[in-house]
């Protein structure tokens, strides 16, 4: 069990959190496209974790990977309604 990993794993569980918590309601629509790109980063991430040695950085990768992925998934949808809003019907 590698000790910096799981200190880089709290890190950015803490750092996202605050980020997320941060948005206003209002901007959250907009930004939600943006942060797909962020959460690309984070499935590679995830990816990395669950290719290294040990049981605990393949579960908490593969827990990453499927946030990350619900979140990916979602964003798209919310970004994709939204635009349909502003089409001429």
């Amino acid at each position: 069990m590698d000790i910096n990993l799981i200190t880089i794993f709290i890190l950015a569980v803490f750092v996202g959190n605050e980020i997320i918590n941060k948005v206003p309601p209002t901007l959250h629509t907009p930004l939600m496209s943006g942060s797909n790109a962020i959460s690309g980063i984070a499935i590679v991430g995830a990816l990395l974790a669950i290719s290294t040695d040990g049981a605990i950085s393949t579960y908490l990768g593969l827990a990453a990977l499927i946030c990350a992925t619900i979140n990916v998934v979602g964003g798209f949808l919310v970004t994709d309604r939204m635009l349909k809003m502003f089409k001429k019907k």
